[in-house]
C-alpha cells in the first residue's frame, strides 16, 4: 500500500518561504500525477499545483509565479517551494498521487502565514 507523508510546514510571515516535502513509499511511477493541495477552515479543498509525467505541470492561478512542484524520482519525494507567501496562503496542506495503483492522500500539514 502506497502512504504519503508531508512534512515542512510551520509558520510563516507575509514575504516568506516555505518548502513543503512528500516522502511516498514505494516507488513514485513516471506516470503518476503527484499533486499539492490545501483546505482552509470552512472551505474546500483546492488544487494548488500537480505534475505528471516528463515536466508537465499546473498551478492553480493564485499560486502562479510564486510555488514550484518538482519531484525527486530517486528520493521517491515531492516538494513544493513556496515563495511570496501571503496570509491567503493560510491552510492545511495535502500530499497526493494518482497513477496504476489507485488515488492515494497524506495526512496533511499545516501552514501559517502571519505577522
Amino acid at each position: 500500500q502506497v502512504q504519503l507523508v508531508e512534512s515542512g510546514g510551520g509558520l510563516v510571515q507575509p514575504g516568506g518561504s516555505l518548502r513543503l516535502s512528500c516522502a511516498v513509499s514505494g516507488i513514485i511511477f513516471s506516470s503518476d500525477v503527484m499533486g499539492w493541495y490545501r483546505q482552509a477552515p470552512g472551505k474546500q479543498r483546492e488544487l494548488v499545483a500537480t505534475t505528471g509525467s516528463g515536466t508537465s505541470t499546473v498551478y492553480a492561478d493564485s499560486v502562479k509565479g510564486r510555488f514550484t512542484i518538482s519531484r525527486d524520482y530517486g528520493r521517491n519525494t515531492v516538494y513544493l517551494q513556496m515563495n511570496s507567501m501571503k496570509p491567503d496562503d493560510t491552510a492545511a496542506y495535502f500530499c497526493s498521487l494518482s497513477g496504476r495503483r489507485g488515488a492515494y492522500w497524506g495526512q496533511g500539514t499545516q501552514v501559517t502565514v502571519s505577522s
